[in-house]
């Protein structure tokens, strides 16, 4: 099935989402828009300057010359745009958009309906224009929303899984509405119009597989975006910021890191997940407590004897109790730090 830049297919399963037969778990093609470098939206914003005048040409003059003028500036564009997530993943009718206004200017019938207001060529002819137009800021402004209920309700989340994020969620949704009209703008609504079929598929990863899959159109990728990222949430998958290389990556269920797992900055072989690792163990042992250090010791020092067999893992765990223990009364100061250091000594 062919798909149009404003017209296009995905199937939901259980818990991800296919795109022309390629499989993302809920929340990727969000957390893929989220990590998109700014200056190729600005790259986008000049091509879609560069092409609406041609276009007003064209409608003006009429000509084969003005057509093959407006068409090299909206490949242009097509060609950013398609390299975008879910457009380079989607089947696209790229000979029909390369060739768009030559088509439509050999086709009088064709040509005259776009030029006629109130026909159905006129309206979609519009809605490409207006919607190609529009294109780079919704990104902005989905990016500006998504990041923003995640950095500002999500990143202080202790736990992470399909409840909590309802909770945070309910307290955006909440501080939302309760400034609804204030700004000028319309009332604070999640909604997005889409045509919904379920039919039966074989899963593009499980060789023999069938599911029951929902088919659904999308006439604006801002549109597929936000169901693909709530849809996430209530599967308990949000994308986050790695808080070593400040890129998002996908959270998925149940799973609770601030590192990703790409290549650090400046390094050749360890990922953010094991810079952050140690950077993290550095930096509690600089702002570790006494009681936290000689608890730290003791446990360092039972794992030892665990690993050498000296202990088996029930006589192990049974110790590293006690040593929370010990380690909570000193902090709360019922056990002196002599005290504490003689109680572990004994484990």
């Amino acid at each position: 099935m062919a798909n149009l830049f404003d017209c296009f297919f995905v199937l939901f399963g259980k818990g991800e989402v296919f795109v022309n037969g390629k499989t993302f778990p809920l929340g990727q093609c969000t957390t893929e828009i989220l990590d998109l470098d700014d200056e190729v939206l600005v790259e986008l914003d000049r091509r879609i300057e560069n092409l609406m005048p041609a276009v007003k040409i064209l409608l003006q003059e009429k000509t084969d010359s003005a057509a093959r003028s407006a068409q090299e500036r909206l490949c242009a564009v097509w060609d950013l745009i398609f390299s975008f997530p879910v457009y380079r993943d989607l089947n696209m009718d790229i000979w029909t958009a390369n060739n768009l206004f030559p088509l439509l200017l050999s086709d009088p019938e064709k040509w005259a309906e776009v030029q006629e207001v109130g026909t159905e060529g006129h309206a979609m002819f519009q809605k490409l224009m207006e919607g190609l137009e529009y294109f780079p800021e919704s990104l902005r402004t989905f990016r500006g929303q998504v990041t923003g209920m995640l950095e500002l309700y999500f990143e202080p989340l202790a736990r992470r899984s399909a409840d909590t994020y309802a909770e945070a969620f309910a307290q955006y949704y909440g501080e939302m509405k309760s400034v609804e009209g204030i700004f000028g703008q319309g009332p604070f609504e999640q909604s997005f119009p889409t045509e919904n079929q379920f039919v039966p598929m074989v899963h593009s990863a499980e060789k023999g597989k069938v599911i029951l899959a929902e088919q659904a159109q999308f006439s604006y990728l801002t549109h597929f975006l936000y169901t693909d990222f709530y849809r996430g949430l209530m599967e308990g998958n949000a994308p986050r910021r790695c808080h070593n290389c400040g890129t998002y990556f996908l959270l998925t269920a149940g799973y609770n890191t601030c590192y990703c797992n790409n290549l650090a900055p400046g390094e050749t072989a360890r990922t953010c997940r094991k810079v952050g690792a140690h950077r993290k163990e550095a930096q509690e042992r600089v702002t570790a407590t006494p009681v936290q250090k000689e608890y730290a010791k003791a446990y360092n020092r039972l794992k030892a004897r665990k690993q050498r067999g000296k202990i088996t893992v029930n006589e192990w765990n049974t110790a590293v109790v006690k040593a929370q223990d010990f380690k909570d009364q000193a902090e709360h100061g019922e056990l002196s730090d002599e005290e504490l250091r003689r109680q572990l000594a004994a484990l």
